[in-house]
């Protein structure tokens, strides 16, 4: 069975790892900045690296782009985080919640990680660990499939970059939509943290 064609897990109930900032973390030396938004129920999407990918989820889930900055406004916004799987990125998502956890972002409804693959193919061994480590860090993990139908996105306007509208997105992405907006409704007060389980993920077959 091929990326595109994955069976998917719905096992939204099992989180990644804290619900909420937690006491005794410490912040990394270098975060994301910040970007004051409106308060409104959009979901900010939220690349912790250049050419995570964010664009292109945000157009894809309906959402608004902050540039790499984490938003901030009078209600706590609604976050994913979106980083590609390799060894950079997988880094700059493990800053990302640890700043977060450290309580040093604004405050936000963090809903989880969203991880691109940065090539075709089944990620070494050391990198799958590495991403199994740092989904202990956030609520949610998704890990998307390598998409080829996005390598022929183009822009809808000169200098923009390519995009594909959520209608026209690929299954992988609908579904990510979905997931998201299965999720309950945020609560008055933080959830208490879970243990680490295996992270919601779109699993391949067999090679």
């Amino acid at each position: 069975m091929t990326a595109t064609t994955a069976a998917i897990s719905t096992e939204l109930e099992h989180a990644s790892g804290p619900a909420a900032p937690q006491p005794g973390i410490s912040a990394p030396t270098h975060g994301l900045d910040v970007l004051d938004v409106p308060a409104d129920d959009r979901l900010w999407v939220v690349g912790v690296h250049g050419g995570a990918g964010e664009t292109t989820l945000a157009v894809a889930l309906s959402g608004s782009g902050t540039d790499r900055r984490w938003p901030r406004a009078d209600t706590p916004p609604r976050v994913l985080l979106v980083a590609r799987t390799h060894l950079s990125g997988l880094r700059a998502a493990q800053r990302a919640a640890q700043q977060w956890a450290a309580d040093a972002a604004p405050a936000v409804e963090l809903v989880g990680l969203a991880l691109i693959p940065d090539a075709p193919g089944k990620l070494p061994r050391e990198l799958r660990d590495f991403a199994r480590l740092v989904a202990g860090g956030v609520p949610r993990t998704w890990f998307l499939p390598w998409e080829e139908q996005l390598r022929l996105a183009e822009p809808k306007l000169p200098g923009q970059l390519p995009v594909v509208d959520a209608a026209d997105a690929p299954r992988s992405l609908r579904r990510l939509a979905a997931d998201l907006t299965a999720l309950p409704a945020r609560t008055a007060s933080p959830a208490q943290p879970g243990p680490l389980v295996p992270f919601t993920t779109l699993q391949e077959g067999p090679s």
